[in-house]
């Protein structure tokens, strides 16, 4: 065999070693053993495509879970715009007439893209962390992958997560302005 050949297999084998964990972070993303199913498919196909993309230096859980997160979102954006109506009536009828916005709170109108621009802006030694934890991944194996203290990734993390609820509440505000 030559090195290629290793290199692959051991990409394909971390792959299928990872399937467990993705079925299990397909489901919370989409709350439905099908639609996971199908999310698990199309990301072991999108990962099995971009191999060539992939640094030996960078996290593969992390890699594929990013796959799999815009996968999703790319997906749910799609459903979105596919369920857009045009309003072609006169006067706008339609648009016109009272509807319920489904959110039962100003919290539930914010987007994934919304949240997930607030995150792109911290700095990679908030980001980094809480993106990590947000995919899955437990403290210990954060520490160990950033080689960092595992206080210092929980505090990371708390005031990641302080940050991102202290920022979407000003975004909150100025929307009702």
């Amino acid at each position: 065999m030559t090195t290629l050949d290793n290199s692959t297999k051991g990409f394909e084998d971390k792959l299928i070693d990872l399937q467990n964990n993705m079925m299990n972070f397909a489901l919370t993303l989409t709350s439905n053993r099908e639609e996971a199913k199908d999310l698990l498919q199309e990301t072991t196909l999108r990962a099995l495509d971009n191999k060539e993309k992939y640094y030996e230096n960078v996290n593969f859980k992390g890699w594929v879970f990013t796959i799999m997160h815009n996968i999703f979102v790319n997906n749910y954006r799609r459903v979105v715009r596919s369920q857009t109506m045009i309003d072609q009536t006169e006067n706008l009828y339609h648009l016109n007439m009272p509807q319920d916005s489904g959110f039962d709170t100003p919290e539930g109108a914010y987007t994934v893209a919304e949240i997930v621009k607030v995150i792109n802006n911290f700095s990679d030694e908030y980001k980094v962390p809480f993106s990590m934890h947000v995919s899955g991944f437990k403290y210990e194996e954060i520490a160990q992958q950033l080689k960092l203290p595992i206080g210092t990734v929980k505090s990371r993390i708390f005031f990641a997560r302080k940050r991102l609820q202290e920022l979407l509440a000003d975004y909150k505000y100025q929307d009702r302005e």
